[in-house]
């Protein structure tokens, strides 16, 4: 089941409450979607409903407190979006975490726990709880959050982020099997690098020699969020097929950029802590 314009629903939007999540759900509120925001950080969700507000009517979006690597805050999730909305026609697994970009072997336990317990398993019970309700309900769309890694991309600094991209690849792949006899939808969201905190800090707080290597190319393909999720949303909007892909940054794409004097000139990261790097 595709939305169409005069066919506006409901979209959840995990990690959604700055970043890239932020950002499509700016998107998805500008086609005159419902959206419903979640993070688990309870300061964080304050903000974001408060940053929506200045910008859309309050009868469109609300917020949930919402820990992906908890199945009771997920159906908690689903549960109120379908008591404020009455149904949800989209559910993007976005919640993420990046440890700093460190050697494997300098990374601290608890920052290999974040991003396998978030990226992985945040991914799969996301997944499970929306299938379920999709399922209830007949029909609807899951998206899973690509990123560095998804397609074997490597770089210093990244093994285990890249390495549980690489697992939701697997993982949306293997859903899209399990689902392809029902009427739900599923595929991935590849938004390539956004300037969103998350990318900041996990460069900022990482060994500087391995940005330096890296951000000649990396300014060809970091975006702005606003960009970048605009594009998505609409996407999503039109989408009829399962197993979709859909990209933002593609090899054509950044092939034309190498040949476009403007981004030979740009600074994508200019007011942030990367700048001074």
């Amino acid at each position: 089941m595709s939305l169409s314009s005069r066919e506006v629903g409901c979209v959840v939007i995990t990690g959604s409450t700055k970043g890239i999540g932020l950002a499509l759900a700016h998107a998805f509120l500008d086609l005159r979607c419902s959206v419903v925001i979640a993070g688990r950080n309870a300061e964080h969700l304050k903000h974001a409903l408060t940053h929506l507000e200045n910008h859309f009517s309050k009868e469109k979006f609300i917020g949930s407190c919402c820990d992906v690597t908890q199945i009771a805050d997920l159906q908690a999730l689903w549960e109120g979006a379908i008591q404020h909305f009455g149904q949800v026609n989209v559910w993007i697994n976005n919640a993420g975490s990046c440890h700093p970009t460190k050697e494997f072997i300098d990374l601290q336990s608890d920052e290999l726990n974040a991003a396998v317990s978030t990226n992985i398993l945040g991914t799969m019970l996301g997944s499970q709880v929306a299938l379920k309700g999709m399922l209830r309900q007949g029909y609807g769309q899951i998206f899973n959050m690509e990123g560095w890694g998804s397609n074997g991309e490597w770089s210093p600094g990244m093994t285990p982020y890249a390495t549980t991209k690489q697992a939701v690849s697997y993982f949306s792949k293997a859903l899209y099997k399990e689902t392809k006899s029902t009427s739900i939808l599923t595929g991935t969201l590849s938004p390539g690098m956004v300037a969103t905190d998350l990318l900041v800090s996990s460069w900022t707080n990482g060994n500087v020699q391995h940005w330096k290597k890296m951000k000649r190319l990396f300014f060809f393909v970091i975006d702005p969020p606003e960009v970048v999720c605009s594009y998505l949303a609409k996407q999503i909007i039109q989408n009829k097929k399962t197993n979709r892909r859909i990209a933002w940054m593609t090899p054509w794409k950044l092939f034309l950029r190498f040949l476009q004097p403007y981004y030979w000139r740009r600074n994508p990261v200019k007011g942030t802590a990367l700048e001074r790097l």
